[in-house]
């Protein structure tokens, strides 16, 4: 039963992550990105890989497999497929998400930006 209860609560967490990183603003989240990961990484198709992974075509991409990029054998093994939610979960708490990532960033806590943030990211990356 506690089994049950704990899917249940997983799901509605889930949905509601989507649906509110669905209603981000894209371009309030294109000022989070410029604030906080432009530094590391770069959204342009064919853009250079810096210290983190470039970053275009990411949505529906298995985490880990972006060509020209050493990943951290923790995200390479997390069977990670980057959608609204997992984008999400990953920006808000990378260390958590990913045990063992090698991206040094504590995450967006605000849930306003992560919104916003992921919102930018789904257009901005396709």
């Amino acid at each position: 039963m506690k089994i049950w209860a704990g899917a249940i609560v997983a799901a509605i967490v889930g949905l509601a992550t989507q649906a509110s990183a669905q209603s981000g603003d894209p371009a309030k989240g294109q000022r989070v990105f410029n604030q906080q990961c432009r530094a590391c990484h770069t959204l342009e198709k064919d853009g250079a890989q810096a210290t983190g992974p470039n970053l275009h075509g990411v949505f529906g991409r298995k985490a880990g497999t972006a060509e020209g990029f050493a990943f951290s054998e923790a995200m390479v093994k997390s069977g990670i497929v980057w959608d609204d939610t997992t984008m999400a979960e990953y920006n808000r708490d990378p260390k958590a998400k990913v045990p063992g990532t090698k991206m040094v960033f504590n995450g967006v806590k605000q849930q306003g930006q992560l919104d916003d943030l992921v919102a930018y990211l789904k257009q901005a990356t396709q």
